[in-house]
């Protein structure tokens, strides 16, 4: 989830320090990771027409308590939801209601989950119903640059690394990255630092080094990256009413050169499984 702020609930505190994790934290976020997962791969029969998306977050919310967790999205900052539902033209934070999904609608499904402390987070797009080929376009160049981004994920390397990469490969295909919003930081804090933007140089920003734990949330635009957000103080979409979509994991980066995805679907579930309409 892409928010701003502390969490009342954690045990640390932001600073402006990127903390360095060892193998306690490595083994929290894989617990944390795997529910927040298995949350959104238990969501997958729900996601269909006339299914309102109030009753997507009440059973996303027992899901987490009843496997002894804690929804990290309730209370925080007056938010009253366990995840936010992003339909089309919403960017992110889309607030779950009375209303219902629509037949060739794309959705964002972003939950974060409290193990022990640790905090897993992670976001996919579903498809619900037969959807069409620019919207599957879409939700196929972001996981792409999903990809592309966790593949630039090592020591030694940079932040503007990961930005570059999936930028370069978006534009390439004629859309548009996000700006206003940002990975962050993440472990016994839900958002700390860094700041992990999806767009910018390579070599710049800070680097990469083992015990790190960050998000990866791509937004990606059909249309303009310019947002703006609703008078509810949560819901952002594009500005110019183009469809949007986000993938999100929970990573760390490995002694060996390599990068951890704690969000995995243990399922193998996380890449979009869109129908054609």
């Amino acid at each position: 989830m892409t928010m701003t702020d502390d969490n009342d609930l954690t045990f640390e505190t932001r600073t402006r320090d990127i903390k360095i994790h060892g193998p306690e934290g490595f083994e929290g976020m894989r617990k944390a990771g795997r529910l927040a997962a298995e949350c959104l791969d238990m969501l997958i029969p729900l996601v269909q027409p006339g299914v309102q998306t109030l009753e997507i977050d009440r059973l996303a919310r027992e899901f987490v308590l009843d496997h002894g967790a804690l929804p990290a999205c309730l209370g925080y900052k007056g938010y009253g939801h366990t995840v936010c539902i992003s339909r089309n033209h919403v960017v992110c934070h889309g607030i779950p209601g009375d209303w219902a999904l629509r037949e060739g609608d794309v959705v964002n499904i972003d939950v974060t989950v409290i193990v022990d402390g640790w905090h897993g987070d992670t976001s996919r797009m579903y498809g619900v119903g037969p959807v069409n080929a620019r919207a599957r376009r879409l939700v196929d160049v972001t996981y792409s640059g999903l990809e592309l981004g966790l593949a630039a994920v090592k020591p030694g390397a940079t932040f503007g690394d990961i930005g570059h990469a999936i930028q370069t490969y978006v534009e390439s295909q004629r859309c548009s990255v996000v700006r206003d919003f940002c990975g962050h930081g993440l472990g016994r804090v839900f958002h700390d630092e860094p700041n992990v933007v999806h767009f910018g140089r390579p070599g710049t920003g800070p680097l990469l080094k083992p015990g790190m734990f960050f998000t990866v949330e791509p937004m990606v635009n059909l249309g303009k990256p310019q947002v703006k957000v609703l008078s509810d103080g949560w819901t952002a979409v594009t500005r110019d009413k183009s469809l949007s979509a986000q993938c999100e994991h929970s990573v760390g980066v490995l002694e060996d050169g390599t990068v951890e995805v704690f969000t995995a679907s243990p399922t193998g579930l996380f890449k979009p499984q869109i129908q054609a309409d």
